[in-house]
């Protein structure tokens, strides 16, 4: 199986935001903005944004003449002892204000193994997660998560995956013909978000985003109750303008 990597806007806003944080890196007294953007080569304005990301992270901090240094995020994750641990939490923090930020319940899924992964969510009273009725694993074809992450894969993944999991009806929408499900996975356009119209659960709309990091396909992800269906395209802009700093957490 290989992955089809095509960048998508976050996947270049996390690298441009890398380069900022090894070009801090370096610079263990302090570098100003103005020599960030001369070293970067990123426009002020750019470099201010993402700066302000790096801040809100917590990856830099901003000392008392201006300049910039590492901040205790980066220092979390650089750690050999329980790197694994500040992973998770840098990314739940993460999720959190997403969650926040685009008003549903949110989720980092990955393709492990040949299996679709839920490995971190983010819920809460008014922004409840998807009832897990019929096992993740098993209906890839209708959720959106599913069918962002089988679109990563190249064909023959693809092609694996469906022969090893039935396509079910689950709705009346669910997808169940592979020769149509496969040509809309070909069609779709990697900066497209992904969306299930109650194809995997009725009352329950989703859409997701790639965050395809290293070698392993995955994908962040949204769900909403069907009354709030009008906020979904919006919510998912949202999410994909705003996944850069879960790519950023899995690069480091």
């Amino acid at each position: 199986m290989a992955l089809k990597h095509e960048p998508t806007v976050p996947y270049h806003s996390a690298q441009e935001a890398l380069r900022v944080l090894e070009t801090v890196a370096r610079h263990s007294t302090g570098v100003t903005d103005a020599e960030l953007a001369r070293q970067t080569g990123l426009t002020a304005e750019r470099l201010t944004t993402l700066l302000r990301m790096l801040r809100r992270e917590g990856y830099v901090e901003q000392i008392a003449d201006g300049a910039y240094v590492t901040g205790a995020a980066l220092a979390r994750l650089g750690s050999t002892h329980h790197r694994e641990q500040a992973l998770r939490d840098q990314l739940q923090h993460t999720l959190d204000r997403l969650r926040d930020s685009v008003g549903a319940a949110v989720y980092i899924s990955r393709y492990v193994d040949g299996e679709v992964t839920i490995t971190q969510y983010a819920d809460g009273p008014a922004t409840p997660s998807v009832n897990e009725w019929v096992d993740f694993r098993s209906s890839a074809h209708a959720t959106a998560l599913g069918k962002s992450l089988l679109g990563q894969l190249d064909h023959n993944g693809r092609r694996d995956h469906l022969s090893r999991h039935k396509m079910a009806r689950l709705t009346s929408r669910t997808i169940t013909s592979d020769k149509l499900l496969l040509s809309r996975l070909e069609a779709q356009p990697p900066t497209v978000p992904v969306l299930d119209l109650q194809e995997y659960a009725i009352g329950t709309v989703c859409a997701a985003v790639p965050i395809t990091a290293g070698s392993m396909a995955g994908c962040l992800a949204l769900s909403l109750p069907v009354e709030h269906a009008h906020r979904l395209r919006q919510a998912a802009e949202t999410l994909n303008r705003n996944a850069a700093p879960v790519l950023l957490s899995l690069a480091i």
